[in-house]
């Protein structure tokens, strides 16, 4: 035997709205910890790259922060709003957390042979997806997302490697900047479709990373720009 109580039209849309409120903090909580975890994983790749580097251990944190934060940082400022790391310590203390983890555990974190490469892969396609969800909220057009997107994800890597005074790997022949593109498409689509936050940022993140280790395990590179001067020294000589 079933009790049909009824309720009332305000009453319902109080529930509607507890259970949307609900699902808007659950999708929340969700990308913050996507974004926690994108922080790790760079800041592991940039610590390790400055203890390719002979840094001390203060020098491999602040290469590790700065691999981090620079690319939302640049984004925030392009938003016109203050950087993140500014409202939440959290993403310094997790830096220091990579930087322990890195000391500790290194033969551990380390023992396979790609797995700079494969923290880095991680935190691109983690900060892409959040670039690009911050943007959405900031009520940008999808394509300027996307670019977003890429910024987040590409720019803490190129400051990085001007600190450590390498050649930049978003100016390299790698697949990176496009990767994080092709997950902004996979991103809109799926937003498109009405797919949950959730499963979206999921999708776009895997997308980002799976292009960038096929790229790499199967040496799919874009073409260099032959230089000029070459070209014309080549037809002098010729003549």
């Amino acid at each position: 035997m079933s009790l049909n109580v009824p309720v009332s039209p305000r009453q319902s849309d109080r529930i509607n709205r507890a259970g949307k409120n609900m699902i808007e903090l659950s999708a929340q909580g969700f990308t913050t910890f996507l974004d926690l975890l994108g922080t790790f994983a760079f800041a592991v790749s940039g610590i390790r790259w400055a203890a390719n580097k002979q840094f001390d251990w203060f020098g491999a944190y602040v290469i590790g922060l700065v691999t981090a934060i620079g690319g939302g940082t640049t984004r925030d400022l392009l938003l016109n709003v203050p950087p993140f790391w500014m409202q939440n310590a959290s993403y310094l203390i997790v830096t220091g957390i990579a930087l322990l983890a890195t000391i500790v555990f290194r033969n551990q974190l380390f023992r396979w042979g790609r797995a700079l490469f494969l923290f880095d892969s991680i935190g691109l396609g983690l900060f892409t997806v959040v670039g690009i969800g911050k943007s959405l909220e900031a009520g940008l057009p999808f394509w300027v997302c996307i670019m977003m997107g890429a910024i987040t994800g590409t720019v803490g890597g190129v400051i990085r490697d001007v600190l450590l005074n390498e050649m930049p790997l978003l100016f390299r022949k790698d697949i990176y900047a496009l990767a994080c593109i092709v997950g902004g498409i996979v991103y809109m689509i799926s937003y498109q479709y009405d797919l949950s936050i959730s499963i979206t940022e999921l999708l776009a993140a895997l997308t980002v990373i799976l292009i960038r280790i096929v790229a790499v395990r199967y040496h799919i590179q874009l073409p260099f720009l032959n230089p000029i001067d070459s070209e014309r020294g080549g037809r002098n000589k010729k003549e």
